[in-house]
């Protein structure tokens, strides 16, 4: 005949019952643990953020897995956001300039289409470059600040300087002995910024510092180059025609090449040069 466990009571407490959860605790108890461990998280955003989302996530009955998921995107976004910031005063911009603050009424040989297509920034991703050629004024710079500011946001490294700049400091590193260290260095950047050539004609030992620079890069980084001289006018800036044109064959084989038109910005309503008259003339 089978016999029977006889039932046992449990005498256990339900304090010293395992129950699988943390024990409950006090609002403020709470509000010290979460403060706690956010700092010890580095996560301010996600402090700030936590009370806040928590009232919405019960007035909408939100999952835990749908509150963790919104405390974790604030804290996700404010270090996006202070990162872009560090990486915006890190690439030495000489004004920071935004594509929304664009004038597209004056900006002419750029379509809107194609600047929707230059802001998306594949051609970083892809390693390609962007040229952008035309007279003073016409918005050469403020596209190439306005593409690499929106490049620091998106988590790219930038550096921006004119071409003097660049070839200046590709030289104070050939005299160091350190070129070579100076162009591994810069590789590690997804994008850097070539402004203003063909402002100041190079000697031949710059030319050649910059031939480096641009050859260094090519199908490894990209580049965005602005000049006021046509391509067929680089010759006169490096001082040899064979060096401008292999140059410009590593920039422009993979490349978005834009040829901007117009009056300077600048001087836009100015009437230089004329005497103003009366009606009485």
């Amino acid at each position: 005949m089978a016999r029977t466990t006889p039932a046992v009571s449990d005498t256990t407490t339900d304090a010293a019952k395992p129950s699988g959860r943390p024990a409950a605790r006090t609002g403020r108890q709470t509000a010290a643990d979460l403060a706690f461990l956010a700092r010890a998280m580095k996560a301010p955003a996600l402090l700030d953020a936590a009370e806040r989302l928590a009232e919405r996530a019960q007035a909408e009955a939100w999952t835990h897995t749908e509150y963790l998921v919104a405390c974790l995107q604030r804290e996700v976004s404010a270090r996006d956001s202070h990162g872009g910031e560090g990486r915006i005063r890190a690439a030495r911009f000489p004004a920071i300039k935004t594509i929304e603050e664009l004038d597209l009424t004056h900006l002419r040989g750029l379509t809107r289409q194609q600047l929707a297509h230059l802001g998306t920034l594949d051609f970083i991703a892809a390693k390609e470059n962007a040229v952008f050629l035309g007279p003073p004024g016409t918005g050469k710079t403020h596209l190439a600040t306005g593409l690499a500011v929106r490049a620091c946001q998106a988590g790219h490294r930038v550096a921006f300087a004119t071409a003097a700049q660049w070839v200046d400091r590709l030289a104070a590193a050939h005299q160091a002995g350190r070129l070579q260290d100076e162009l591994v260095k810069l590789g590690r950047y997804p994008l850097i910024v070539i402004d203003e050539v063909g402002y100041i004609p190079f000697e031949a030992e710059a030319a050649n510092l910059f031939f480096q620079l641009v050859s260094n890069r090519y199908e490894r980084a990209s580049v965005i180059v602005t000049s006021n001289k046509p391509f067929g006018r680089w010759g006169e800036t490096f001082g040899d025609e064979t060096v401008a044109a292999a140059m410009i064959d590593r920039l422009v084989h993979h490349a978005e090449v834009h040829s901007l038109k117009g009056e300077s910005y600048r001087m836009r309503g100015r009437e230089l040069g004329r005497s103003r008259t009366t009606d009485n003339d």
